[in-house]
């Protein structure tokens, strides 16, 4: 039977487990999460392992990541859940430190990304992207794995690492893993634990009337009426608010007027006070 894998605590641990594997001659692989793991998260695992010989995962819930009012008391946290949940996945060693590792009095740095990070996201949880692009920072800076992975479903997430990764030339190549989906389509999150039985149902629709929009776009449809009509087809499917639905260019995150190329929709909206993130993209006819 596979024993559950070894968990660290310190960065030193962590960086003694590191200089091991490279003194094997073996690649090292970050597979960052808080924790609350699910299937979206065993799928990462996976497809780093294709690209490294020893993947590594982090579970920390990061304080700095969440704005006044949200989730962070009671974001879900069950790390022995977790490790049985790692059983069999490959994963060699789990770093899941104590707050005051990764923040110890008198930490004074914070990492901010301008420009990509301003819009979206970045305007509905102020200071969230400065939360995320320090911790990840010390996490790749901790570890110095060969190559680090985030899932696709925090689109604007994982644009906001790789300019960060490539400002502060970071050696790691960043992964991203495709978006995982349930039966109906709803994308894999840890905050879908909090779904009413109801809201769950409403809730698979919104991958659905996303395909409708990107298929209004592809069909020569006018972007901004696209985007309307998809946020109010969200609400009469019994979203409680829509945050944004917008069509983006993929590298920049800017709105987009026209499609010539690639483009991708972003949306946020809203059922049981819970905040549901998809994306998907839109190919060119």
């Amino acid at each position: 039977m596979s024993s559950k894998p070894l968990v660290v605590r310190t960065i030193k641990g962590l960086r003694q487990f590191v200089q091991a594997v490279r003194k094997n001659g073996q690649t090292v692989g970050l597979v960052p999460t808080m924790g609350a793991l699910h299937h979206g998260h065993l799928s990462l695992i996976t497809e780093i392992s294709k690209h490294v010989d020893v993947p590594i995962v982090s579970i920390f819930v990061n304080p700095t990541q969440f704005g006044e009012g949200e989730d962070f008391e009671i974001y879900p946290r069950d790390e022995q859940s977790d490790l049985q949940k790692l059983v069999g996945t490959g994963t060699a060693l789990v770093f899941a430190p104590h707050a005051s590792e990764m923040y110890p009095a008198g930490d004074a740095t914070t990492v901010s990304v301008s420009g990509i990070s301003d819009r979206f996201e970045g305007a509905e949880r102020p200071g969230h992207f400065d939360g995320v692009a320090t911790i990840v920072s010390k996490l790749l800076l901790q570890c110095l794995p060969d190559a680090a992975i985030f899932g696709e479903k925090d689109f604007q997430q994982l644009a906001v690492i790789r300019q960060f990764v490539r400002d502060l030339a970071i050696p790691v190549s960043i992964v991203g893993g495709p978006i995982i989906r349930e039966a109906d389509g709803l994308a894999a999150s840890s905050r879908n634990a909090y779904l009413s039985k109801r809201g769950r149902a409403v809730a698979g629709q919104l991958n659905v009337l996303l395909k409708a929009l990107a298929a209004d776009v592809r069909g020569g449809n006018d972007i901004s009426r696209a985007e309307k009509t998809a946020s109010d087809a969200l609400i009469d499917a019994g979203f409680e608010a829509v945050d944004y639905v917008a069509v983006v260019d993929p590298a920049t995150l800017v709105p987009l007027t026209a499609l010539n190329g690639i483009a991708r929709v972003l949306a946020v909206a809203r059922i049981d006070g819970v905040r549901l993130l998809d994306n998907m993209a839109i190919e060119a006819p």
